[in-house]
């Protein structure tokens, strides 16, 4: 005996066998077949990509040309020390002084083209999502993150240079490190390395620019703020501490009215002060309610009472 099947639920079975393949999973799907750090990896990709449009980036064998087996070597210079810190011992250096302008253009020509390609699977993914692409966008984020970091890291001496050639007066040292180190990440991000320039022309003319509009900003916000609080520098107030002698003086003045019953007080009168007001112990004062339910008396009576012993209160200090 056959049976027949529903060619509805044929259809469906194979949607949901397409759905379920590592290669051709959808939405959720895909972070269920990468494992942990491409799943970190692929979180870390942001939602579109810019890069710098080259002419030689089109070409077939492009690919191969800048990350094939025969690709260039790109030598890359020596990080230079920190101005500010001595070394006694600085071992030998085992790289150029400075990149070449071959070994420059490189790095440039595979940062781009990494970003080109992932910006294109980037495009595709969105229409429609699957393993194998989220792979090769992980794949080439990397690559282009690593070209990035060789450009930066060949350029870093550009910032120090920068910052001891150009003081400001109203700015750190280490600040303008910090927003020199920005800018030089936004040129690289920028430059068009197919004009023939050097990179470090174009960079250094971003810093300086960076360095400008971080001593307008401190400028501004010291004519706004002229004074900065220095916790090191406070002595205390003394008027604040001289205020705070007179209330402990009057806290024990009042003690000993209540104690030795100066202001004649009935025992009710003092049960209504002394819990209105916390004066024996260590609490919060309690409110009319409250006062009124220990002495078994409404609200407006237990005000009435507190006015009363205020004023034998006074009249007894005097």
């Amino acid at each position: 005996m056959t049976t027949t099947m529903n060619p509805r639920l044929a259809d469906v079975r194979k949607s949901r066998t397409r759905a379920q393949s590592p290669e051709q999973g959808h939405g959720a799907d895909v972070l269920m077949f990468l494992g942990p750090e491409e799943r970190d990896a692929y979180s870390r990709i942001p939602a579109a990509v810019d890069y710098v449009m080259d002419t030689s980036l089109a070409t077939p064998l492009t690919e191969d040309r800048l990350f094939g087996e025969n690709a260039d070597e790109v030598k890359l210079p020596s990080w230079s020390y920190f101005p500010e810190v001595p070394e006694d011992d600085r071992p030998k250096r085992h790289g150029p002084a400075k990149l070449s302008t071959k070994d420059e253009m490189v790095l440039f020509l595979r940062y781009n083209y990494a970003r080109c390609r992932l910006s294109r699977l980037l495009a595709a993914q969105a229409r429609r999502r699957t393993v194998a692409r989220a792979r090769e966008m992980i794949l080439w984020s990397r690559r282009a993150e690593e070209a990035r970091a060789s450009i930066v890291r060949s350029n870093m001496a550009l910032v120090l240079a920068m910052a001891k050639r150009t003081r400001y007066a109203n700015v750190e040292f280490s600040d303008l490190i910090s927003e020199g180190n920005l800018a030089l990440l936004r040129a690289a991000d920028k430059f068009d390395v197919s004009r023939g320039f050097k990179f470090a022309t174009y960079a250094c003319s971003a810093i300086l620019k960076s360095f400008s509009r971080l001593s307008a900003k401190v400028a501004r916000y010291h004519r706004r703020f002229p004074l900065e609080f220095d916790p090191d520098m406070e002595s205390g107030d003394p008027d604040a501490h001289r205020h705070e002698l007179q209330q402990q003086d009057c806290l024990e003045s009042l003690r000993d009215v209540l104690v030795c019953n100066q202001a004649r007080l009935s025992g009710v009168e003092r049960t209504v002060v002394t819990e209105r007001f916390a004066l024996v112990g260590e609490g919060k004062g309690k409110t009319l309610a409250e006062v009124g339910r220990i002495v078994g008396l409404t609200n407006e009576r237990v005000r009435q009472i507190e006015k009363v012993v205020l004023a034998k209160i006074r009249a007894a200090l005097v």
